[in-house]
């Protein structure tokens, strides 16, 4: 008897950027990091690209459009806790009203200085931001 393989949730996170500033949203009664600030994100889908994956769950969330020339794969972390692998993209460019397209996870849509961010941001997203910020492509996320 063949022993069944270990297989890894993937998920994919979009950083927009404008000027000096990134967006991030505030989740809410998903169950999981309720009232800290994360990046529009979500999982891949069967026969689902990556690229196609945020460029679905950047509209869905935030009802942005994106063109795949327009993103930068910033960063990828492996997240030892909840066996997931996850992608971190980068654009400055976008069309469509960014809004808020899911009220009932997410309390706020808001604008911050990448060097003036809240305090309360999910642990990993945290984690992968400051290896973005030291250009560091990889890492490795255990949480407390």
């Amino acid at each position: 008897m063949e022993k069944e393989r270990y297989q890894l949730k993937v998920a994919v996170y979009i950083i927009l950027e404008k000027d000096t500033q990134i967006l991030m949203l505030k989740r809410l009664n998903t169950g999981w990091n309720d009232g800290n600030f994360s990046f529009p994100a979500g999982h891949l889908e069967e026969s689902e690209t990556i690229e196609n994956a945020i460029l679905r769950e950047a509209y869905e969330e935030s009802g942005v459009t994106i063109q795949k020339e327009d993103l930068k794969l910033v960063h990828v972390m492996h997240r030892m806790i909840g066996s997931r692998i996850e992608f971190f993209f980068k654009t400055q460019k976008w069309s469509g009203i960014i809004q808020n397209k899911e009220p009932e996870k997410c309390s706020e849509l808001s604008w911050f200085p990448i060097n003036k961010l809240p305090q309360n941001i999910v642990s990993s997203v945290s984690f992968a931001l400051e290896n973005i910020n030291k250009n560091i492509m990889f890492s490795e996320f255990k949480e407390l």
